[in-house]
């Protein structure tokens, strides 16, 4: 009796989920999941045009210290020759970097949008699976109701079969007695 006081009550086991709603919750998922990649890939192309002017800039320059390094040697100035090769060394690194930078977005960029359409993709395909498989449940659905409906018919039936049976037997039994009553009596 005591026992019965600490144990647990066995919870009822949930109900079961409408099939089509693991379909929509993993199409959402993908939907969300989708839109957060366009927003990364909308990212990196900002990205890329803030590195193209970058680029830009960089390349103009050493467009300028090429002349002013021109202007340099005319004069025999090695200090500012010095200083200008510093520089142009420097804008140079520059621009390789952001070259690189820029083919890595690029590719990030690219690699983003095959991923958009991919989960796009699998979306469309589950959107029209969930469609086939909610025809195929109505189906089923309508099926399970005329097969019940025909189940309860035959049960129907079967107890009229059965009434009949037993007013056969009583019929029968009816018979029996008559006749030991006529037979006797």
């Amino acid at each position: 009796m005591a026992f019965k006081f600490f144990s647990r009550k066995k919870k009822p086991e949930p109900a079961p989920a409408d099939p089509l709603v693991a379909f929509d919750a993993f199409i959402e998922d993908l939907e969300r999941q989708a839109a957060e990649i366009r927003k990364s890939a909308a990212a990196l192309l900002a990205v890329r045009g803030e590195l193209n002017r970058s680029l830009e800039r960089y390349e103009k320059r050493r467009g300028e210290i090429a002349s002013r390094k021109a202007v340099a040697e005319e004069r025999n100035d090695p200090k500012a020759l010095s200083t200008l090769e510093r520089d142009q060394l420097e804008t140079q690194r520059l621009i390789e970097a952001t070259r690189e930078s820029l083919a890595k977005v690029e590719t990030d960029a690219q690699l983003l949008g095959e991923a958009s359409q991919d989960y796009n993709q699998r979306a469309a395909e589950l959107k029209t699976e969930r469609q086939s498989a909610h025809a195929r449940l109505s189906a089923g659905l309508k099926v399970t109701e005329a097969l019940r409906d025909r189940s309860e018919r035959i049960r129907r039936m079967l107890a009229l079969d059965a009434a009949r049976d037993e007013i056969e037997r009583a019929h029968a039994l009816a018979d029996i007695y008559r006749e030991e009553r006529d037979k006797g009596g």
